[in-house]
């Protein structure tokens, strides 16, 4: 199984490529790609060196083209894959099918993924993407039991990637609206999730904080409360006389324990999420999946997880716990 790790920039991308990741994904700095935060994402001379770096170590790099124009922008998506192609990326990420239709006209030779933001969770979906736009690859949605991508392994005409560590999006991904309920800005559109230019923290005279998006409370930390970036899916609400998080608790995707399955299935690819985080996370994470992954090969009949590498995952979980989310679903 290849290993698929997030660049924010340079520096992340070198560190996931000298841990031992098979490919990188990455993004320009624009809204063509769903990360699109300030200060995060390549100039052309950072992505080119960061492709010469990957190439000269024997990784890949994917540029993540995959939010959806509105029609009035769709040349700068169109830009987008020309530069991608330019620059000597390995493949794209899209969703949007004007994107994909054209990467496949004008660069027929540049593999195209169909992104987890195509929300592709059946067999005839992933079909479609095949016949039509020649995708080579999908990036699952991280809403699938783990009896739903056994069968999509069996059926699916193309190589499919997984999600095996990071943020859990309880949306499937490409149909999320509650970003753009609160800010008016569609992160499927805009790139990202909760703007920053919509946020505002507030410190408290007894040392607390609350942090707002667009004038929306979303939460409230005591003192000594650790404050993750805000959005509305692991916000605290008031329900009834209850304060909690009503949608979803911050915790992040862990497969490790599901690897040799994974593997035993058909997974062709093991994405870790993180675009948005640091050099450290992309370090110790890559090496861990890279140290589990290699040790399955090897030795697949003794295989366990170890507990020191799902207390190093554990470290950088989101309030550092771990779940399988939806892949322990016992209904099919």
């Amino acid at each position: 199984m290849q290993l698929v790790c997030p660049a924010g920039n340079l520096p992340a991308l070198q560190a996931a490529v000298d841990a031992g990741a098979n490919a990188v994904y990455a993004g320009f700095r624009d809204q063509t790609n769903a990360r699109a935060f300030p200060g995060l994402n390549f100039s052309d001379d950072e992505l080119r060196a960061g492709i010469r770096y990957a190439h000269a170590h024997g990784a890949s790099v994917y540029l993540a083209l995959n939010t959806y124009p509105d029609s009035a922008r769709l040349g700068d998506w169109y830009a987008a894959v020309d530069k991608a192609a330019a620059l000597g990326a390995d493949a794209i990420i899209a969703a949007e099918m004007a994107v994909l239709d054209y990467a496949m006209r004008t660069h027929p030779r540049l593999p195209r993924h169909l992104s987890v933001q195509g929300s592709a969770t059946t067999a005839p979906a992933l079909r479609y993407a095949y016949e039509r736009f020649g995708i080579s690859r999908a990036v699952l949605p991280r809403v699938l039991s783990i009896q739903q991508v056994e069968r999509l392994c069996e059926r699916s005409p193309v190589a499919l990637e997984v999600f095996a560590f990071g943020s859990l999006c309880i949306m499937v991904e490409g149909r999320c609206q509650l970003s753009s309920y609160v800010t008016g800005a569609s992160p499927n559109r805009h790139g990202v999730c909760s703007p920053a230019k919509f946020v505002r923290w507030d410190e408290h005279t007894d040392g607390s904080r609350s942090v707002r998006l667009n004038d929306v409370l979303i939460d409230a930390f005591k003192p000594d409360e650790p404050a993750g970036y805000p959005t509305v899916c692991k916000g605290r609400f008031e329900v009834g006389d209850e304060v909690f998080h009503a949608l979803e608790e911050p915790t992040s995707l862990n497969t490790m324990e599901l690897l040799p399955r994974l593997k035993q299935i058909g997974v062709a690819a093991l994405k870790i999420e993180g675009r948005q985080r640091g050099v450290a996370y992309v370090g110790s994470v890559t090496r861990t999946w890279r140290r589990a992954i290699d040790q399955l090969a090897a030795d697949p009949a003794h295989w366990q997880a170890r507990p020191e590498w799902q207390a190093e995952l554990a470290r950088h979980a989101e309030g550092h716990q771990t779940t399988l989310g939806p892949y322990h679903r016992a209904w099919h």
